[in-house]
């Protein structure tokens, strides 16, 4: 008898919120949040202090429940499938807590112990992941800040997870060691496990994320890929010779007032109809060909301030006032 039951494929989404909303008495900490989270991807979880980051994760992670909406990893309602959908999840919110007077080997046992029971196969794999197993016999204690980061990444990707969350993850982390968690992150996608991050430090989110969504107040501000979020708004850079003359043709007409020469001596202009061959038609028509003509890339975080209007005053004031993260 031929077997007739199909595998569902998995769905392309892995991380689904809709309408998804917190309360706490008055005040409105998640309003009406629907995002979607690709698998196999590091999608970035942005927005200022009090947007509603840290209450959203905790949502997605059944810990709290929501006031209205619903939450679903790989196709299953937290709220009806937890028991099901959220052993498949493995999450690091801020600090890891670790033993300091035991190994990152030992660490890992007592973390497997406690989920019930893991292999030493599997915490060799784990260490391997995050490239501590050379380290895996020291005790905690030695460990240097970014060595902690990655054992708490190993906790959380001890049970095999298919979608790992990270709250700030590069949190206190010197250069090296922002470098050493972004490559980590980098190679967990690449073999296939989706990375759920919030995190403040904004250029490491630029280049270790496909996609992001920003949040304020509660609220979806925007969800796109990183490289159309920083695209230029119409404004190019040219290579080309004899700069300052190009310039001043360039101020000379309506949609070039704003041209100007940047420090390596390049033209910043806009474009005649806001296309790059009306603008390389214009300055080879005015005598100058262009080298090169590329779109100006925005900062993510000049993208993000623009986007949530926030200020670094009304940063601060809100997370004096305490509002959730």
């Amino acid at each position: 008898m031929v077997n007739q039951t199909m595998t569902r494929p998995a769905s392309a989404v892995i991380l689904q919120t809709r309408d998804l909303t917190k309360r706490y008495g008055e005040r409105l900490a998640v309003d009406g949040l629907t995002l979607s989270v690709p698998r196999g991807e590091v999608f970035g979880f942005l927005g200022p202090n009090g947007a509603g980051k840290t209450t959203t994760i905790r949502m997605c992670l059944g810990l709290i429940r929501p006031t209205s909406g619903s939450v679903e990893i790989n196709g299953g309602d937290v709220a009806r499938e937890g028991g099901r959908v959220l052993p498949r999840v493995g999450a690091l919110i801020e600090q890891p807590a670790l033993y300091p007077y035991l190994s990152g080997r030992d660490n890992l046992r007592v973390i497997g112990d406690a989920q019930g029971g893991v292999s030493e196969a599997r915490i060799d794999k784990t260490l391997d992941q995050v490239a501590l197993r050379e380290r895996g016999g020291d005790r905690v204690k030695t460990y240097s800040l970014g060595m902690k980061q990655r054992l708490g990444v190993a906790m959380a990707l001890l049970q095999d997870p298919d979608l790992l969350v990270l709250d700030e993850p590069t949190n206190g982390l010197d250069p090296a060691g922002m470098v050493e968690m972004r490559d980590l992150l980098r190679r967990l996608a690449v073999k296939g496990k989706t990375v759920f991050v919030s995190s403040h430090a904004l250029d490491e989110v630029r280049q270790m994320c496909s996609r992001v969504a920003i949040i304020n107040h509660g609220r979806l501000v925007t969800e796109s890929s990183v490289a159309e979020l920083t695209h230029g708004q119409g404004v190019f850079v040219v290579t080309l010779d004899h700069a300052p003359e190009a310039l001043a043709a360039a101020q000379a007409q309506p949609w070039g007032v704003h041209a100007r020469l940047n420090n390596d001596g390049q033209l910043i202009t806009a474009a005649p109809d806001g296309e790059s061959a009306a603008l390389n038609l214009f300055l080879i028509q005015a005598g100058f060909t262009p080298r090169a003509i590329a779109p100006q890339e925005e900062r993510l975080e000049d993208v993000f301030l623009r986007l949530t209007d926030a200020a670094p005053t009304q940063r601060e004031e809100t997370s004096v006032k305490g509002g959730a993260r």
